[in-house]
């Protein structure tokens, strides 16, 4: 039914439920590097907020870890992992971000622009 009370609180007492800012689920691919540049291959990014992620890796890191990754629409971000759960890796990030450009398609223009020779001499 309900989870252990040690499951509640990272390694250091904290309230792993105490979230900054709400998360929004997606399915981003990654690559998770340490802060030293060593490469810890590809991670699925399930949930982004503008103060962390939780992704899912096939390496495991050290609560504290620095790490860094290259977000789409957003570009590189570094943070420190706060919760290492099997594969699944929680990380806070060191500045916060703007979640939604993750979400913006890349390469599309907002709006089409049409050249004023090619519209319609009967629309406006």
């Amino acid at each position: 039914m309900g989870r252990a009370m040690a499951d509640l609180y990272d390694d250091k007492g904290n309230p792993l439920s105490s979230r900054k800012a709400p998360r929004d689920s997606l399915l981003l691919m990654t690559t998770l590097h340490s802060s030293d540049g060593r490469d810890h291959g590809p991670a699925r990014v399930r949930n982004l907020s503008a103060t962390g992620l939780m992704m899912e890796c096939r390496s495991k890191l050290p609560i504290g870890a620095p790490v860094s990754l290259n977000l789409r629409g957003i570009g590189q971000v570094t943070g420190t992992v706060r919760r290492c759960d099997g594969a699944r890796i929680g990380v806070a990030f060191d500045e916060k971000i703007n979640p939604q450009l993750a979400r913006k398609t890349v390469g599309v223009a907002e709006k089409p622009i049409t050249k004023q020779y090619l519209r319609s001499p009967y629309r406006n």
